[in-house]
């Protein structure tokens, strides 16, 4: 252990000195602000198809992203190149780009400086993840594979079964004096099962992630899962064209609210793309609808102490009980719409640190239960959301509901509504969220959505 935390300390240093040395180029080569990240990840990945392995990978990637400021020109580039001269090279690249740029008032570095610390709180490292020898990864690839077909007869296939896991270092310094690093680590384990249903074949995809591998689902249940997914749409028939209740299943959920990320974000708030630009204060949702951006979230995929441009990271709540609360910024946006940045900077952009529905007090079953006639929508096909009129429609599959019990599979159907209408026709909120993504959702009912099948 001794060893590993000098390792990782020695790392963290040496990605803040490099960092600093670009900063310092820059500025040297007459940018007028600068900022520098660098990052440094080291990865492991398996796959597997049956009983053989398919693919193995283990890589360290470095890189290094600054952007720099002449007066009001911005401008960006990185590179993989992290000797002194390299560096020295792409500060001068960098800062030479700037002269082709427009200016724009609002470029700039944050307004504030505030220092950074890791903090053991936020959970982000797990030393499982180090300690776990490449052979156990390797064997949980090749035992998802024989349990998915060990499960039963007709799945004798799949679109691979996977493991891996990252140990990162980032270190972000700029010119106004900010100086922080952090490290941070993940593991996943997931596989994609195919069913032969006569002629058709069914695919159910099932994974967990986390921080370590203490916190992933067993492979024993991932597999279980995944060949449960597979299964049970086996025999799928198109429904009718009517208008049911829709229950969305958590990970089906959660691309919803992908969708709606978008909406609050203050990209497209600012040229006009989005249904909730003007909507600040106003009951968009049910009161079932909760949903928050939580970057300290302890042992969140999107926790971090600060975000990309060294803005301590908080909890924005985006809307609370229907009402719309806040959209989320980045230093730049805010100061184009007149508002304080949320910590949400990623990458040049604007991003999610941990994008949640607030659970509620039902389990799924009691969702299905309480439906006497809908449909429980397992997958969704497809990009079809308008943002800035907030029209939703995706190609689905799923299960049938009659009667509060899951009558048969279903399958080539389109579900459609409008978006502020389906966040006000939440009347039902289950308790199966898993953080296991940057965007993450329990399972919840729409009271009435069209559904166009035969």
């Amino acid at each position: 252990m001794q060893l590993n935390e000098t390792a990782n300390a020695d790392a963290r240093d040496e990605a803040l000195a490099l960092a600093a040395f670009a900063v310092a180029a820059a500025v040297d080569g007459g940018a007028t602000a600068a900022e520098a990240t660098l990052a440094i990840n080291d990865r492991f990945g398996a796959e597997a198809r049956g009983g053989e392995l398919t693919k193995l990978e283990q890589s360290r990637g470095r890189s290094l992203s600054m952007r720099t400021f002449v007066g009001k020109r911005r401008a960006s580039l990185s590179t993989t190149d992290l000797t002194h001269d390299g560096i020295r090279a792409l500060a001068k690249r960098i800062v030479a780009a700037a002269a082709f740029v427009s200016e724009d008032p609002h470029a700039g570095l944050p307004d504030t400086v505030t220092p950074a610390q890791e903090d053991a709180a936020l959970e982000m490292l797990s030393p499982d993840v180090a300690a776990r020898e490449p052979e156990a990864k390797i064997d949980d690839v090749i035992e998802l594979e024989r349990l998915i077909r060990q499960a039963d007869a007709r799945i004798d296939n799949s679109r691979g079964s996977h493991a891996g896991d990252t140990q990162a270092t980032v270190a972000l310094v700029n010119s106004l004096g900010f100086r922080g690093a952090y490290r941070m680590t993940s593991a996943s384990r997931s596989t994609s099962p195919i069913a032969r249903d006569g002629d058709d074949l069914r695919i159910g995809s099932y994974g967990s992630a986390a921080r370590g591998y203490a916190g992933l689902e067993s492979v024993a249940d991932v597999a279980r899962q995944a060949a449960k997914r597979a299964l049970d749409l086996c025999g799928a028939r198109r429904p009718g064209t009517l208008r049911v209740p829709v229950i969305f299943e958590r990970d089906v959920a959660a691309a919803v609210l992908s969708d709606l990320f978008n909406a609050v974000n203050a990209a497209n708030i600012a040229v006009g793309n989005s249904y909730l630009t003007d909507a600040i204060g106003e009951t968009v949702g049910s009161a079932h609808v909760t949903i928050v951006d939580d970057g300290r979230l302890p042992g969140g995929l999107g926790t971090s102490p600060f975000d990309a441009e060294g803005t301590p990271t908080r909890m924005t709540t985006v809307f609370e009980r229907g009402v719309l609360k806040s959209f989320l910024y980045d230093t730049y946006y805010a100061r184009r719409l007149g508002a304080q940045t949320t910590g949400n900077a990623s990458g040049g952009g604007i991003g999610v640190n941990n994008f949640y529905l607030y659970s509620g007090d039902h389990t799924l079953d009691e969702l299905i239960a309480a439906t006497s006639r809908g449909v429980l929508v397992y997958d969704t096909i497809g990009f079809a959301t308008e943002h800035a009129s907030g029209t939703y429609s995706r190609g689905a599959r799923g299960v049938w509901i009659e009667n509060g019990e899951i009558a048969y599979p279903v399958d080539g159907f389109t579900i459609a509504s409008n978006f502020k209408a389906m966040l006000a026709g939440i009347d039902m909120v289950a308790n199966d969220v898993r953080f296991d993504s940057g965007i993450v959702s329990p399972s919840f009912r729409v009271t009435e959505m069209t559904i166009s099948g035969d």
